[in-house]
């Protein structure tokens, strides 16, 4: 299930804008961070609606920081569009830092998958567990 959140500065979550039956969660935290959550297989559909997302603050506020969590994910669904890099080649001068959260298993792909190395931006991979290391590092 897709939800969109916002959570405020102030710190208060607002209801989901929509829900959609899929495997991923939106949610703008305070200092415009975009978080997104995963689980289960992750769609093309779904990242591009999570990018999506994310375009929308970078247009409204500038600057963002990107932490993904990867909660139950099984991989990658096998489909056409994988291959679109249309949201990094317009987006990565406004994304500041990119965290990766989940298991160790996932660390290589995740790096394959977002280009670390390939991109002018800090893309990192914590491991489950340190998610208060991930926050701390997107902060710095």
């Amino acid at each position: 299930m897709v939800e969109f959140m916002s959570v405020h500065r102030t710190g208060l979550i607002t209801q989901p804008s929509r829900e959609i039956n899929m495997p991923a969660r939106f949610e703008l935290e305070n200092d415009n961070l975009c978080v997104i959550h995963v689980s289960g297989k992750l769609s093309v559909e779904e990242i591009q609606q999570a990018q999506a997302e994310c375009e929308k603050v970078i247009q409204r506020e500038g600057n963002i920081r990107l932490l993904v969590i990867l909660e139950g994910f099984q991989g990658w669904l096998k489909q056409p569009g994988w291959d679109d890099s249309s949201f990094p080649q317009r987006n990565d001068p406004f994304i500041t830092r990119f965290a990766i959260v989940g298991d160790e298993q996932w660390r290589d792909m995740a790096y394959v998958f977002t280009l670390k190395g390939l991109r002018p931006i800090p893309i990192e991979f914590f491991e489950t567990g340190q998610l208060e290391t991930a926050r701390t590092w997107l902060a710095e």
